[in-house]
Order: C-alpha cells, then structure tokens, then sequence
C-alpha cells in the first residue's frame, strides 16, 4: 500500500478533493430545493438528470479522449462543472437545475474516466487490487467529507454552492501538475445487452435493481431527511452514515463472497437490506433508528455492486471480461436514471416514507430473484470462483475494466498456483 500511495497520491489527492465537491452538491441540492419549494417530483427529476448525463459522459468520455487527449478533456469538463455549481443559487427554478445537474453529472463522470485511465496506467499488475482498493477508500472518505463541510455551512446562502466549485477547481493541480505520463487510452468493445443477460441474468437483473437503489439513496435521501425535518447537521450524518457503512461492510462481504456460493450472500445481503429499509419505513422520526437504517443499508447496497460483478465473472471467460464493464455500467445506468423517478412519485403518493418502501421493495426483490436463480442451475465450486474487488457504483467503465483486469490476473494467478487466494 505505501507504494501505491507514493506512486498515485497526487490524483488520489485530486479524486478526494472532486469527491469532496460532489458530496456537497449532490446533498446540497435535496436541502435547498425543499427551501426552494420544489415539490418532491421536481426534484426527483433533478436527481434523475444528474444520472441520465453521468451514463451519456461515461459513453462519450472516451471517443472526446480519444480526440483530444485526457489533459484537455480533464480540464474543460472539470471547468463545466465548477461553473455549473456556482449557477444553481442565481436560478433557482427546477427545470434550470435540472439541466445543470445533466451538465455536472456529464462532467462528473468524464472527469473519472480520465483520473481512473491515469490511476490504472500507475498501477502494476502486483498492485491493481490495492490501487483500486486505496481508490474506493478515498472516494468514500471525499463522500463524508463533503457532508461534514454541508453541516458547517448554511444551505439557505451562496457559500455552500462556491465551496464544491473551488474543490473542483483546485483538484486539477495535483491531477495535471503531477508527473504521471498521459496514459494510452483503448477501451475494450462492450459486452451486448443480450449476452451480457445470457451469462448472468441475476447480474443483469441485480444491477438495474441497484441502480435505483443507489440512486434513490444518494439522490433522494437527503430530500426525505429535509421532508421529514431533520436539521442540516443531521441530514449530513444521514448520508454520511451511508457511506461509511458502505466502508465497514465492504471488506468483510468481499471476504465471504470469495469463500461461499455468491447467489447465498447476494440473496442474503438483499434480504438483510429489505428488512433494514423496512425498518425505516416504520420508525418515524426517530432519529437514532434512522441513521441505524442509512448505516446498514449503505453497507449492503455498496458492496452488492462488487458481488454482483464479481458473480458474472464466474460465469465469464477471462477474454470477456473486461468487455463485459461497459454493459454493466449501461444496466445500473438505466436503473439509476429510473430509480429517482419513480421514488419521488411514491413519495409524492404516501408521504416522505415512500423513500424506504422504494428501497425495500427493490431489495427483497433483488433477493427474491436471487433465490429463483439458484434453482435454475447449480453453483460454481468455491475454488473456480473469482476473486472480488470493491467497488463503488459510481465507477466509471475505465475502474470496472481495471477491476476485470484484476480479476484475470488473480484466475490466471489460481491456474498457476493452486493455493487460495485472499480477498483484497
């Protein structure tokens, strides 16, 4: 790890200072649109939107890369974005914020396209896993952050909104003015849909499951907790305990997912999540028992990305998996555009406790298709899975390529050397 840390800490600097800036806005935007009287619809658009550009950025990114090189792309995109958040207090009308978060969304996802192309060209074949390890770490640490940064601040103002714009801006420097060379850039050919489906319906099935639910968390948690009336101190630990949940679960999960059939844990982990959600639907205002919910739920819906992904490569050989990254981001994007939608309207019908209903409803049936597929054909041994690497669902296509990588090398690692393999 201290290798890696002195090989790429200027652009995990970089990353933490932009996850910084998106932890801020993406909860900023739930507080003061309540302010702003936006009903519970609107604003479950303008969380869509954020979805809908960061799906067309990780799609396009490449081919603008491709064109003019990952330096120019980095800065003009990074520039959207910081002028795209100082836009949203001047304008305060939900169909301009709903652009804007199209613009910022767009922006956010090309920007990881191209700091991950620079991360995964530092990292060696020996110390991938512990890159993309350091690298999930760190966007979970710029996640929690931000929320510490929104409970200092006053939502109602203009700071708030200045503040993620100059941690956007400043993240270029360590990025552009550290000595990594301009990495090559080559993305593999994307799995189809349908063969993607073919060798792992419950993959396929899960990742649109999950992508409403992680939409749904990050997008339109922080609307329940304003509906709900919780202070902006609190609505910041709210969401910050999603994520640090995500960060306790993630190792222990990834540690069993290598040692038992993955369709048990997955089914298990969603059953766990469902129960959980459900729970939140039936505490009210208790404040303690909620922040419980947002705890465990963020330590069961983060790491089902990973198990998921790590599942499919169980079914895949080795030269398609890193075709296969490009499909999945595709389905957990489809879901994650829907996912907001769809929540907001519930809320809008039964109240702010729509939110939890949402959420338990996709994982118990996330779980419920899980226990359907393991009657449909019989698990891989234990000793033939691959290995699992964490991930968060927000990773670009370049860190999920860089993870499927990493899955090769540790299967072609299992050929030549027998002994089992540590989750890392």
């Amino acid at each position: 790890m201290v290798t890696v840390l002195s090989n790429s800490w200027a652009l995990l600097l970089g990353m933490a200072l932009l996850m910084m800036g998106n932890g801020v806005q993406a909860t900023l935007m739930g507080v003061r649109g309540i302010m702003e009287g936006f009903s519970t619809f609107e604003l479950s658009v303008v969380t869509s939107a954020y979805f809908a550009g960061f799906l067309g950025g990780s799609r396009l990114t490449p081919r603008m890369i491709r064109r003019v090189g990952h330096v120019r792309v980095f800065a003009a995109l990074a520039s959207f974005i910081s002028a795209a958040l100082i836009m949203f207090p001047v304008v305060a009308d939900p169909w301009f914020w709903t652009a804007m978060r199209v613009v910022i969304g767009f922006g956010f996802s090309g920007v990881y396209v191209t700091a991950e192309s620079w991360l995964n060209n530092a990292a060696s074949n020996e110390t991938r896993g512990q890159t993309l390890s350091a690298y999930m770490i760190v966007q979970m640490i710029g996640i929690v952050s931000g929320q510490a940064i929104l409970a200092a601040g006053d939502p109602s103002g203009f700071i708030l909104f200045i503040i993620p714009s100059v941690l956007v801006s400043i993240s270029f420097a360590p990025i552009l003015l550290s000595i990594s060379p301009t990495p090559a850039f080559d993305a593999s050919k994307p799995m189809s849909i349908n063969k993607l489906f073919r060798n792992s319906p419950l993959t396929f099935v899960g990742m649109a499951l999950l992508g409403g639910i992680f939409s749904a968390l990050f997008g339109m948690g922080p609307v329940y907790a304003a509906e709900i009336g919780m202070s902006v101190g609190q609505i910041s630990f709210f969401i910050a305990a999603i994520f640090v949940g995500a960060m306790v679960f993630q190792y222990p999960i990834g540690w069993i997912s290598d040692r038992m059939d993955r369709r048990r844990l997955i089914f298990s982990v969603s059953v766990l999540g469902g129960v959980v959600a459900s729970v939140g639907y039936v505490a009210g205002g208790n404040y303690y028992l909620l922040l419980a919910a947002a705890f465990v739920l963020g330590g069961t819906s983060n790491p089902l990305y990973s198990l998921l992904i790590a599942y499919l490569n169980d079914y895949l050989e080795a030269d398609d998996m890193a075709s296969a990254s490009g499909g999945l981001i595709f389905v957990n994007g489809m879901g994650a555009i829907g996912g907001p939608i769809m929540v907001g309207w519930l809320m809008g019908q039964i109240g702010a406790s729509g939110f939890w209903l949402f959420i338990s409803v996709l994982m118990l049936s996330m779980a419920a298709y899980a226990a359907y597929r393991m009657t449909q054909r019989a698990a891989v041994p234990v000793d033939e899975t691959n290995a699992y690497v964490g991930l968060m669902p927000t990773a670009s296509p370049v860190a999920v390529e860089a993870a499927q990588e990493w899955a090769i090398e540790q299967a072609e690692d299992m050929e030549n050397n027998p002994e089992p393999e540590m989750n890392q």
